[in-house]
């Protein structure tokens, strides 16, 4: 099983974050930030990776270091449990439509960590949850996790269904990339013959 625990413990935020990519979707969420929850847990559901997240933080300032430093640990979790990278698809994209907003999501596990996010909110808050905050987790997420990725919404109004169409975009990504190819099993699919590095 391609499993990895990641432990962050700062002056700001103290998170523990387990992933299991061969998972079923299982999600054990609590942050502190609901919004952020229901995000992870559909980010969960929707890649078939199990994951646990326990992370509690300065919210009484605000919801960034809580947000990002997430990221980092869960970014970290996905390298770790990938190991060598060995049969995985490596390259995925999806079009993730959530009612009237469409998002494009495309990763390519490369080892090479880059990040392009093209979303704007029509609001600063979706609840108490800044919508800037949104693109902060994915910069984390895709630099801790050595991975390229591309996020863009091509329309939308709403910035609830604009957040979800990214996340949801994300996991379906996922599940694909981080599957092992059964025409590639023990194959770094590289023409350089390794990646991460």
């Amino acid at each position: 099983m391609r499993t990895a625990t990641i432990k962050r413990k700062t002056k700001e935020t103290d998170i523990e974050v387990t992933v299991n990519l061969d998972g079923t979707g299982v999600a054990n969420i609590a942050t502190g930030i609901g919004f952020f929850d229901h995000m992870l847990d559909l980010l969960a559901r929707h890649s078939r990776i199990d994951l646990t997240v326990k992370a509690v933080g300065d919210l009484h300032i605000d919801h960034h270091h809580t947000t990002e430093d997430t990221g980092i640990a869960l970014g970290q979790a996905v390298k770790q449990a990938l190991g060598n990278m060995a049969g995985i698809t490596r390259y995925a994209g999806v079009h993730m439509p959530m009612d009237e907003t469409l998002t494009r999501v495309v990763i390519d596990i490369s080892g090479r960590p880059f990040l392009v996010f093209k979303a704007d909110f029509p609001r600063d808050k979706i609840g108490e949850f800044d919508t800037e905050l949104v693109r902060e987790w994915f910069q984390a997420f895709a630099i801790n996790a050595g991975v390229t990725l591309h996020v863009e919404t091509l329309y939308g109004d709403n910035s609830h269904h604009i957040a979800e169409s990214c996340f949801k975009g994300l996991a379906r990504a996922l599940r694909t990339a981080v599957a092992i190819d059964p025409k590639a099993v023990g194959e770094i699919p590289s023409t350089k013959g390794s990646l991460g590095g």
